[in-house]
């Protein structure tokens, strides 16, 4: 089958609130960031399938032949089985990739998102021969949504070599979108990938990588947020390498142990969620004050504390609240927790100056 070469990207994001809760059908709030994954598709005439991945220095070939007996006469998936993961696929592509214990390492999880959105788009007779090669401007493991950014590329990229989407590039454009419709196919697939990788996500990452912007995400439903002032965020990394998966799994074994106590937090959380977005509509629509500032600072101290209730706070995590509570700074974890990243709300008036954590 003909296959078109393209490049597509997609941004990373922070979670202002709603950590974890949102796991259990709680409201978050998140932000794209202007740090992003780039893909470049290419068809080839080579008869293998090629995935480069520099970052975590993967280089993989497999011949298309290879890969058509994992398919098992499989006629590729319809658009509203999408939002399944098929079982069966899965567990082949575990034995092929020599990872059936259930230990992925990244280079591992990363293989299996694009083998299994691959193999799903396209008829078992019609797998194309292709190279593709992903980039990215986000660190692994530190909760600003890689992955996430990397499903959303899989699948842009893949739907569009499949037929399923157009390519909305024009002649002389240099950037481009698809329409409302195209979006949510992208999602839904990014989602799977991200199935894949972490388990039992909440989708809100994949969803911020697919739409940008400022989004509020409840139970699978997007609602965008077009009104939302200009926040200025210092994001710090602490490099401590940690898993989603475990830590989300953490959480929920934590709320079955003490369910009474941690639905409380978990409601708390989702007021905190609320109240935030309130405040940011309130600050759109009358002049910003410092009272303003005072009540996201204070949030942000709340839900830091709720965080570390669930279990998924850090050593690391818990000195950058300090030194930046010490400068009149507010902080807390985004993302799974455990390491990874925070980040800090910076005032119109703040002088950023480097910290030592």
């Amino acid at each position: 089958m003909n296959v078109n070469d393209s490049i597509v990207s997609a941004p990373g994001k922070a979670i202002l609130h709603g950590e974890h809760a949102v796991v259990h059908g709680k409201i978050a709030l998140a932000v794209s960031l202007n740090l992003r994954t780039y893909l470049k598709l290419k068809a080839t005439t080579t008869g293998k399938v090629c995935i480069n991945l520099p970052n975590i220095d993967t280089f993989l070939c497999w011949d298309v032949s290879e890969l058509k007996r994992l398919t098992q006469n499989s006629c590729g998936r319809q658009q509203d089985e999408v939002k399944r993961l098929d079982a069966e696929l899965v567990k082949r592509l575990h034995e092929f990739v020599g990872a059936t214990n259930g230990n992925l390492d990244t280079c591992s999880m990363a293989t299996l998102a694009f083998l299994y959105i691959y193999l799903s788009l396209f008829r078992a007779s019609e797998l194309p021969s292709l190279t593709v090669s992903v980039w990215s401007e986000l660190p692994t493991g530190a909760g600003l949504g890689s992955s996430a950014a990397y499903s959303v590329c899989l699948a842009a990229a893949l739907l569009c070599a499949s037929g399923a989407i157009p390519t909305p590039l024009k002649e002389c454009d240099h950037t481009a979108r698809w329409c409302q419709e195209d979006l949510e196919l992208i999602n839904s697939w990014a989602f799977q990938g991200e199935m894949i990788i972490h388990g039992n996500p909440s989708g809100i990452d994949n969803a911020v990588g697919t739409w940008g912007g400022m989004l509020r995400f409840l139970a699978g439903r997007i609602i965008p947020l077009s009104r939302v002032p200009l926040l200025r965020i210092l994001l710090t990394n602490t490099k401590v390498p940690r898993s989603t998966k475990v830590l989300v799994a953490r959480v929920k074994d934590k709320i079955n142990k003490f369910p009474l106590i941690l639905n409380s937090v978990l409601d708390s959380v989702d007021a905190i969620s609320c109240t935030c977005e309130k405040v940011l509509l309130e600050m759109t629509s009358e002049p910003i004050t410092g009272e303003h500032y005072n009540v996201l600072e204070e949030l942000i101290d709340i839900n830091q504390h709720h965080l570390n209730v669930m279990g998924v706070g850090h050593p690391t995590l818990d000195t950058l609240c300090q030194v930046t509570l010490a400068r009149g700074l507010h902080s807390k974890l985004t993302g799974a927790g455990g390491g990874g990243c925070g980040i800090t709300l910076l005032r119109p008036d703040s002088i950023c100056r480097p910290l030592l954590v």
